[in-house]
């Protein structure tokens, strides 16, 4: 029973590091774009919703 909760352990560790991988990796990609990039792209995407029926009221 105690390597059932030494594996147990493990895997929440292994977890914990995969996510911070993932968060490290998004950030950096995030932090790729200018801001006159991001300005653009939050306009597309405003002009976007804006176009669609029904959404927003």
């Amino acid at each position: 029973m105690r390597n059932v909760w030494k594996l147990v352990g493990l895997a929440g560790v292994v977890g914990v590091a995969a996510g911070g991988v993932l968060v490290t990796r998004d950030q950096r990609r995030r932090n790729a774009y200018t801001p006159n990039e991001i300005r653009a792209r939050l306009h597309q995407r405003l002009a976007e919703a804006e176009a669609e029926p029904g959404l927003g009221g």
